[in-house]
């Protein structure tokens, strides 16, 4: 019987130490545990921070990007534009250069035309001096080469039309001259002292038809008369034709 006893005794012991041992290593895992639960819950903790952080960032990056959508818009609506306006400027600036090249064009015509004008007039100046002789009363103003007679050399009388005899070899010359340079035209004008017009009209006509007999060409010969300022006689002004030039300058115009 007591050894019954004692093997139950050992047997409670055994099983007591057991469960001690036991029970020790059951706290040990569940402070082991607790630790790693504390552990994964400061990670979740600083994982859910990170994620905060990160879906702020995200919020931001989306905002810049939108940002960045809109001023790329923005730009590309601009360089359109200006692209627009560029083209524009270039044709409107082609445009202009076309038309200052124009305006050169016809500038350099109506210059052409002056110097051409200029150089027949120092050719008819150079001819009337070896026509009329040295002597002859010739100038050359605004582009005309002028050459003038008193009225007693080429009428009977200072108060008529009529021209006398020895005029005609004065007006031979000057229709020579006129022959030699069929681009002139030539207005004859005869001057008044006393602002009686009707007499030097007259005159300036007599010479007119004396030019028409030498065949010079009825168009283009102009005769009137005019106030001398204190002047009398006959002014013969050879000069290019004035509306032909005119008409040329009107075509380039207009063109």
């Amino acid at each position: 019987m007591k050894r019954i006893l004692l093997l139950l005794g050992l047997f409670l012991t055994l099983t007591t130490s057991i469960y001690a041992q036991r029970k020790s290593d059951l706290i040990a895992e569940v402070a082991t545990l607790k630790m790693k639960m504390d552990s994964l819950n400061t990670e979740v903790t600083d994982a859910r921070k990170k994620e905060r952080v990160a879906q702020t960032e995200s919020e931001s990056f989306k905002s810049q990007v939108t940002e960045l959508q809109d001023a790329n818009a923005t730009l590309l609506k601009s360089l359109t534009s200006f692209t627009e306006v560029s083209s524009k400027n270039s044709s409107n600036f082609n445009k202009a250069m076309e038309q200052l090249n124009e305006k050169e064009r016809q500038l350099k015509a109506i210059n052409d035309a002056l110097a051409s004008n200029d150089s027949t007039a120092l050719l008819v100046l150079t001819n009337a001096k070896q026509t009329l002789g040295e002597n002859a009363k010739i100038g050359v103003s605004n582009g005309m080469v002028i050459i003038s007679s008193d009225l007693s050399t080429l009428f009977e009388s200072d108060t008529k039309a009529t021209l006398k005899t020895e005029a005609e070899p004065w007006i031979q010359k000057i229709g020579q001259l006129l022959a030699a340079h069929p681009s002139v035209a030539v207005t004859i004008e005869g001057l008044s002292m006393t602002g009686d017009l009707d007499l030097p009209a007259q005159q300036a006509s007599s010479v007119r038809n004396a030019l028409q007999k030498l065949e010079i060409a009825p168009d283009r010969i102009t005769a009137l008369g005019k106030d001398g300022n204190l002047k009398e006689g006959v002014l013969i002004k050879i000069h290019p034709k004035f509306d032909a030039f005119y008409q040329m300058v009107k075509a380039h115009m207009k063109n």
